[in-house]
């Protein structure tokens, strides 16, 4: 995922009403109150309840115990399991992360039904036993059925959680600053999981071992073995969180969790809940299937899928890519790392700059700097050369990366692709959720709010393909011609723009507070 998409989390339809309203108390104080200059703006945590914080390390945690497993399932699937590219892709993106994107839809229900601190616990507990099954045993059915399905359960408990705990032990005037904290925290983890990625493959070698307790752990496995060690620092952060700590305007308060069925079993609160939540999505889709704007931001919605798939590509596709053309222990993380640093600065600097402008019209100008980072791995090497053995190159590849020797092209050609992306991500990423908002019906915008993941499912379905074309065009042993498959990449994530631009008359509706019309 990107920088602003990683905050996009599924609730339930009301947890997102609740968040929505929220959001919007806290933001237009924020915005229309520009005085005080900008470190101003964060003395209001002054007094933060300690969940607040506890909340911030929560949310580094969990991303950097993501982040490192992400990078790695690929990579341990092929070289640990045995599977090839086609198999290993199959698993991560259309069964794996689709698993993870239902259970995420059930996470809010559990919420609701056992409490924020204890889902959090429950979540934490099962990411335990499967990163520790995935760490110790290469014994492909317990891999997968004991560590890669359970995972996806455990990681979708802490996405819903960790947003509504940011709204719950926050003050009106401390959310909106609070939002933004834990989205600049976010980037910091995935920069930090990118610099260990790298150290652990570059220590012990690509395909090495580290030495456990007397076991022989592969140096993929010892990655999931760091992952576990960030979720056994979970355990102490959470359990500091006071139960049923509440911060108000007034002042911490003191009550139980709701709970919407306190009484009965386990499993029977888990049931009843997720029937609700069953009713309630059925209903909502009735209502929202009779107005014409659904069937509008439903196919902007999945114009945008064809962006997303840019996110996947990093995550599933680049590592491999990377190792095959550039080396074992090739700096991937750290290139992947030029997004996130720059998205750090860059998201609220192009936000600031245009305000004025339609959401559609910068969703469409940022696809499409998005989608040319993406022809920029299709461009012949040769092109790059020059820069790869110039200053360029020198300063890159020597003292950026650490590398010796020469340095190949792609390394040029990655870090301007990372370069535009985040200018382009900038740009369009935040600008999607607020678009679905604006030309949401009144009263409706948290429903509307709730179809934006819609892009990541069609991402994770296109990605799905990247197995076959490795295979194809960037195989392990024998000639590549990755160019053609980038370009292919490229050429899918171009729907994405031209799409938005060719359909606007149809698909494009108003926005409330803006004049200008592409």
């Amino acid at each position: 995922m990107t920088a602003a998409d990683r905050l996009q989390p599924v609730l339930t339809v009301g947890q997102i009403a609740e968040q929505s309203s929220a959001l919007e108390e806290s933001v237009a104080p924020a915005v229309e109150s520009g005085q005080g200059g900008f470190f101003a703006k964060f003395a209001v945590l002054k007094g933060a309840q300690r969940e607040l914080w506890l909340t911030f390390l929560i949310k580094l945690l969990i991303i950097l115990a993501y982040s490192v497993t992400n990078w790695t399932l690929i990579l341990w699937l092929k070289s640990d399991l045995g599977f090839n590219d086609q198999h290993a892709f199959v698993l991560v993106a259309w069964v794996w992360a689709l698993a993870m994107t239902v259970f995420t839809l059930l996470a809010g229900s559990l919420t609701d039904a056992f409490g924020l601190r204890r889902t959090f616990l429950l979540g934490v507990f099962v990411c335990l036993v499967a990163r520790a099954v995935m760490a110790f045993t290469t014994i492909r059915w317990l891999a997968l059925a004991g560590g890669l399905l359970p995972l996806a359960i455990g990681e979708a408990l802490g996405t819903p959680v960790l947003i509504a705990a940011a709204r719950r032990y926050s003050t009106t005037r401390q959310r909106s600053i609070s939002f933004s904290l834990i989205y600049s925290i976010m980037n910091v983890g995935f920069l930090i999981a990118a610099g260990i990625f790298d150290y652990v493959r570059q220590t012990l070698g690509e395909y090495g071992h580290l030495n456990f307790l007397g076991l022989e752990i592969t140096t993929y496995r010892t990655l999931f073995l760091v992952s576990l060690g960030f979720e056994l620092l979970l355990l102490p952060a959470i359990y500091f969180l006071r139960r049923g700590a509440e911060a108000t305007d007034q002042g911490v308060s003191f009550s139980a969790e709701p709970v919407k069925y306190a009484t009965g079993a386990f499993w029977e609160r888990a049931l009843l809940t997720a029937r609700d939540t069953a009713r309630d999505t059925v209903r909502l889709f009735r209502r929202l299937l009779g107005q014409s704007g659904f069937y509008r931001l439903l196919a902007f919605l999945l114009l945008i899928g064809f962006l997303k798939l840019i996110v996947m590509l990093m995550y599933y596709v680049f590592p491999t890519f990377g190792i095959r053309e550039l080396g074992n222990g090739a700096p991937i993380g750290h290139l992947l790392g030029i997004n996130y640093l720059l998205i750090i600065f860059l998201a609220p600097t192009i936000g600031a700059l245009t305000q004025q402008f339609s959401a559609y019209r910068m969703v469409i100008v940022g696809g499409a700097i998005c989608t040319a980072s993406v022809f920029v791995m299709a461009l012949p090497t040769a092109w790059f050369q020059a820069s790869a053995n110039g200053v360029i190159g020198q300063w890159l590849g020597h003292s950026c990366l650490g590398l010796k020797g020469s340095i190949h092209p792609y390394y040029i050609m990655t870090a301007l692709c990372m370069v535009l992306y985040s200018v382009g991500e900038a740009f369009y990423a935040p600008r999607v959720y607020e678009y679905a908002a604006a030309i949401a019906p009144k009263g409706q915008e948290a429903s509307y709010g709730a179809l934006s993941y819609i892009p990541f499912l069609i991402g994770k379905l296109l990605v799905g393909t990247g197995g076959w074309l490795l295979a194809t065009f960037c195989p392990e042993h024998g000639p590549r011609h990755s160019g053609t498959m980038w370009l292919i990449f490229a050429l899918a994530a171009s729907v994405a723009p031209i799409g938005l631009l060719l359909l606007r008359r149809y698909i494009r509706v108003p926005e409330a507070g803006r004049q200008d019309f592409v």
